[in-house]
């Protein structure tokens, strides 16, 4: 199924940087490390096929933005909100992959309202939650195909806005190749 059209998937990315995780625990320290760059109002959106890994980095990322319950796959509520434990954003973990249409299907969610106070972490939003904001990271997992016990990924990760365009933000996502070069 094709994603719908997005004037917002048309912009260029602003960075990218591509990494070969080794191991679901790299992939966890990963996310660890993206969450020291996030802020309230960041939307990050995860790609990759099932058991990519993308629920491993989100993982990362709470453990990272330091929230309150254990980070599993949203698949069957489509969301979970998870707390700070301290000063911090809320992480607000979405599953998109149920939901076939775009923005509009996922308005009741409210992901909108959420957005400038939490980090919003949506699986599977590609051409669906695009027009959230300007400003976002596309994180890209790919694995080996087939019957394979290869743990390896390549991660891609791209930063679209002004926010990500920024030289410090540029550095800060270059500072995670000492993980693995792809």
């Amino acid at each position: 199924m094709e994603a719908p059209h997005s004037p917002a998937a048309d912009t260029a990315a602003a960075f990218a940087t591509r990494l070969t995780i080794d191991s679901p625990d790299r992939m966890q320290e990963l996310g660890r490390r993206l969450a020291v760059l996030l802020r309230p109002g960041d939307l990050v959106m995860l790609s990759g096929e099932l058991g990519a890994g993308k629920t491993t980095l989100t993982r990362g990322l709470g453990e990272g933005l330091g929230v309150r319950g254990a980070v599993t796959s949203p698949t069957f509520v489509i969301a979970r909100v998870h707390p700070p434990l301290a000063d911090g954003p809320p992480l607000v973990h979405v599953d998109a992959y149920r939901l076939g249409g775009g923005l509009d299907e996922m308005e009741d969610l409210d992901l909108d309202v959420s957005l400038p106070d939490s980090v919003i972490v949506v699986e599977w939003g590609d051409g669906k939650v695009e027009e959230l904001s300007d400003d976002r990271l596309r994180v890209v997992i790919e694995r080996g195909v087939g019957d394979t016990d290869d743990e390896r990924r390549v991660v891609t990760v791209s930063g679209f806005g002004a926010r990500w365009a920024a030289e410090k933000q540029r550095t800060d996502l270059d500072g995670l190749r000492e993980l693995g070069e792809a």
